[in-house]
């Protein structure tokens, strides 16, 4: 990877730091040089997986013309090459009306990114011995919603955290819109907002907290380790400040303001911490390395004909074979707020952003082409 002019610059200084103090005229050319370092690693190089490279303006450019064409206000995006960010891309409105712009303080709804994160730190609890992915969870608390059917008492965390617990997504979906169980917990997938936040209920219970004080807990045994700053699952000032406002096309939402954790759905941060989040998840750090190893592992194939178009889904993450390795990935959608991800464990490769309007979608397909093929 190319090194920053910095780094050039530095070699120079204690090059030359001696003479420099007895000649004068070596200031002409230490200017000189550092002008020219400037000129050369200005444009910076990125080496997609296809091995091909585009320059960060190249990318600069495909990133505006998707934000032009599909009407998105504003955006976060961090790509991730041989494990290190190497693109950070923090543009747009960040509120239309007023004219506030994103910069790199601006946050932005993660949506189901969120389901990911949890899933981390639920297995930094396996790690602990304080919860059991296999045991079942009603044995940990019981949920009084459900106990009508006795299947519920086969839920684990396991189950949960790859989308075969059986319950609904939302049971708003169901009439009277009672919590409900589909199918035997265990057998099959099916994406289920529910059980994550049903895990969650369960993690408040054996850590001894509630879901009020849980963010205390995540940023403790999450967001410090891993030097994350801003991984806020419940409102406070900073969000008050630095939120961005979420759109449907052109029409501004409301603000949500998170009072509890909420497992799937209420990550509130931007795309240089989630690109340090997934570049933690890829060097194995925090967790013991059977842990990630277990995280990554395919749990569940997803059926074709289905509405879900990947492949397999792990433990808070999807996977599916590509030419290039194993690609994990997950999407977002809390409707004004779009987002997604995807990473390559082995090749340490991967991207995510966020932007605040309903456009993602079809911004992710034209990003993860762009930066595996060049396309």
């Amino acid at each position: 990877m190319m090194q920053h002019p910095d780094f050039y610059l530095c070699l120079i200084i204690d090059f030359i730091q001696p003479l420099f103090m007895k000649k004068a005229a070596l200031q002409v050319l230490f200017i000189t040089i550092f002008i020219v370092l400037q000129t050369l690693f200005a444009d910076g190089q990125i080496k997609m997986l296809s091995g091909k490279a585009i320059s960060t303006t190249v990318l600069d450019q495909f990133v505006k013309s998707q934000m032009d064409s599909l009407k998105m206000p504003g955006i976060s995006l961090a790509v991730i090459v041989n494990g290190q960010i190497v693109y950070h891309n923090a543009s747009g409105m960040a509120n239309i009306d007023s004219g506030k712009k994103v910069d790199d303080s601006t946050l932005f709804e993660a949506a189901s990114l969120s389901k990911s994160a949890f899933a981390f730190l639920v297995m930094r609890l396996a790690d602990q011995g304080i919860i059991n992915l296999d045991k079942p969870l009603y044995q940990y608390l019981p949920n009084p919603e459900i106990d009508y059917d006795d299947r519920y008492k086969l839920i684990t965390a396991r189950m949960v955290l790859s989308h075969t617990s059986g319950f609904p997504n939302w049971r708003a979906d169901n009439k009277g819109a009672q919590l409900t169980i589909q199918f035997t917990p265990g057998s099959k997938y099916s994406y289920s907002g529910e059980g994550y936040e049903y895990l969650a209920n369960v993690v408040a219970h054996v850590t001894h907290t509630n879901l009020k004080d849980l963010e205390t807990l995540y940023t403790q045994e999450v967001s410090n380790p891993l030097g994350l700053k801003h991984f806020y699952f419940t409102w406070n000032g900073f969000l008050q400040q630095h939120k961005a406002t979420g759109y449907y096309g052109t029409n501004p939402q409301g603000i949500w303001r998170p009072v509890i954790f909420r497992s799937a759905s209420s990550l509130q941060t931007e795309a240089m911490d989630y690109a340090r989040f997934l570049i933690a998840v890829m060097d194995d750090k925090v967790l013991k390395k059977t842990s990630t190893n277990e995280m990554l592992k395919e749990q569940i194939i997803i059926p074709n004909g289905t509405p879900d178009t990947h492949e397999a889904f792990a433990l808070g993450f999807y996977m599916e074979p590509t030419p290039y390795g194993t690609r994990y990935s997950h999407n977002g959608s809390n409707g004004d707020f779009t987002s997604g991800f995807v990473f390559y464990r082995l090749q340490k490769f991967g991207y995510v952003f966020f932007t605040n309007c309903d456009k993602g979608g079809e911004f992710n397909k034209k990003l993860k082409a762009f930066l595996t093929e060049g396309k």
